[in-house]
């Protein structure tokens, strides 16, 4: 191309399309008249239709794949899913008369792919039998049924305050390294360890491939690999494949929602993914809107999400349900693209970074958090503790504030004090390991019933974890009926405090021995 000039390159365009006009094919073929940053401008195919696929003629011989994104008069707008590279002005394209689609199926189970359902392990090529659309209807209001069943993540804090149900969409937000992606993955791993068979389906959006073949390891080392698909794209990816990623995770994750099973699809994240869609709305001479994004970016999330749903009995009950990730700027939640997924969304679970930096992990706000399901998908077992946890502790941190300017406190505001330091300690919990219910259960019980307010803050988590091994060993079987998340009975909640006592009382002797003689000494 380079030894060939501007005037002959114009002469070859004019040339190639009045060849097409001869030929009267202008409905399913078309010329490329300009190319560049993985968009190609094509005169004809005026038959075309919004996301069908077209091939385009490359300088090797072989085709380029396209979709039709820009419908004009006598030209549209395509988006390259392969090397630009390798289209010239004045090649010939051609429709498929097929929509954009991709493989489907249980094959997928256990593999790494890119968007289009090319294999990026080691493990030779995917058969699938089926494939899916990639952009579809939602389900309608009739086909759906209310969110009801709890899916639990493990994760003390967001099971007990912003409980998350199966079909509910969630958003995890907040400033990049505040442990958003470490929430989506502690969930995928208590699918697995509490055999819920639920599928887990990860979508890598613009993300480093060294973070999610280090992720992919880790959910093989903790044998969650086996109900997994990875979709990862890179962020020297082209912008077409980041944006078709969450759209193709999706029509995955359908396959199982529609035959009636359980999915769990996780968008990591959709900042990226509007970032992809501005870069090809603007090539593509989209007007700029707000900071720069189309007029169209809310309506390319909420036809995103809305995919995700609980059905109805007459459609087999299967669910998805979606965590999407939004990065913030300085915690401003207020943003263009932050505030359009929030109001999406079915409630968000807002990442901290001050709490973060406190040591306070997971670092969830209690004040900015919420779930718009609520305890409708919320288990018995936890309701049933969790009851006032949240405005416990938004009183704590209200009064906390409070009490750095007064010395003379009342017995009611210390004894806040007090047990929303203790709550605000167990709800810690490190990464990788996520709690099934009975164990959520017996230490909330223990905390809100008020068992552990006399152990030494620093000990609450040593408590915990004896409690938990008390109850393990010495009553196996009355924690295996409350794992099935029923409401404790009272027999379970008088066995569960006596031991949290008891537990308790070590610690708190403890402390007492190591006080006595430096009193003494006082004296």
């Amino acid at each position: 191309m380079a030894d060939i000039s501007i005037k002959e390159l114009g002469a070859d365009i004019r040339a190639a399309i009045e060849d097409l006009k001869r030929t009267g094919d202008f409905e399913t073929v078309g010329v490329v008249t300009r190319v560049g940053d993985g968009i190609a401008w094509i005169y004809g195919l005026s038959s075309a239709g919004y996301n069908e696929m077209l091939e385009i003629e490359a300088t090797d011989g072989t085709k380029v794949t396209a979709f039709a994104l820009n419908l004009m008069e006598d030209e549209i707008g395509t988006v390259l899913l392969g090397e630009d590279t390798l289209i010239k002005a004045g090649a010939k394209a051609r429709l498929t008369g097929k929509v954009l689609e991709v493989p489907v199926g249980p094959e997928l189970v256990g593999r790494v792919v890119d968007p289009l359902g090319n294999p990026l392990d080691d493990k030779g090529p995917v058969k699938t039998k089926l494939t899916g659309l990639v952009e579809r209807t939602a389900p309608g209001v009739l086909d759906r049924k209310s969110v009801h069943e709890p899916l639990m993540t493990g994760i003390m804090a967001i099971d007990g305050m912003v409980p998350i149900g199966r079909g509910q969409r969630e958003l995890i937000i907040g400033d990049r390294q505040t442990g958003k992606t470490a929430i989506a993955i502690d969930t995928m791993i208590n699918q697995h360890q509490q055999g819920t068979g639920v599928i887990n389906i990860y979508v890598a959006v613009g993300q480093k491939l060294s973070k999610v073949a280090r992720m992919v390891e880790r959910l093989k080392r903790e044998g969650v690999m086996d109900q997994t698909i990875v979709i990862a794209t890179s962020a020297s990816d082209p912008a077409s494949l980041q944006y078709l990623a969450p759209y193709a995770g999706t029509a995955m994750g359908e396959y199982f929602r529609d035959n009636g099973q359980h999915a769990l699809i996780i968008y990591d994240d959709l900042t990226k993914h509007a970032a992809a869609y501005r870069q090809m709305s603007l090539l593509l001479r989209r007007p700029p809107g707000r900071e720069a994004y189309p007029g169209d970016v809310f309506y390319l999330h909420s036809r995103l999400l809305e995919r995700s749903a609980k059905l109805s009995d007459e459609k087999g009950s299967g669910s998805l349900t979606a965590l999407p990730i939004i990065e913030t700027q300085a915690g401003d939640i207020s943003a263009y693209i932050p505030t359009n997924v929030i109001s999406i969304t079915d409630g968000q679970i807002f990442m901290e970074t001050s709490l973060f930096y406190q040591g306070i992990r997971p670092a969830i706000s209690v004040g900015l958090s919420v779930s718009r399901v609520g305890g409708s998908a919320q288990t018995k077992a936890v309701k049933s503790v969790a009851g006032n946890l949240r405005l416990s502790l938004a009183q704590f941190r209200e009064l906390a504030a409070f009490a750095q300017f007064s010395t003379d406190l009342d017995t009611e505001t210390k004894q806040r004090i007090n047990r929303g330091q203790r709550l605000t300690e167990l709800l810690k919990q490190p990464q990788f390991s996520p709690l099934s219910v009975w164990e959520q259960t017996a230490a909330l019980m223990a905390a809100t019933n008020g068992a552990f307010d006399h152990v030494p803050v620093e000990k609450i988590k040593d408590a915990e974890k004896a409690l938990l091994q008390r109850l393990h060993s010495d009553h196996r079987k009355l924690m295996d009926t409350l794992n099935k998340g029923d409401k404790p009975t009272d027999d379970m909640q008088k066995t569960i405090l006596k031991v949290a006592e008891q537990v308790a009382k070590g610690y708190v002797e403890t402390k007492a021995q190591t006080k006595v003689p430096s009193e003494t000494k006082e004296k």
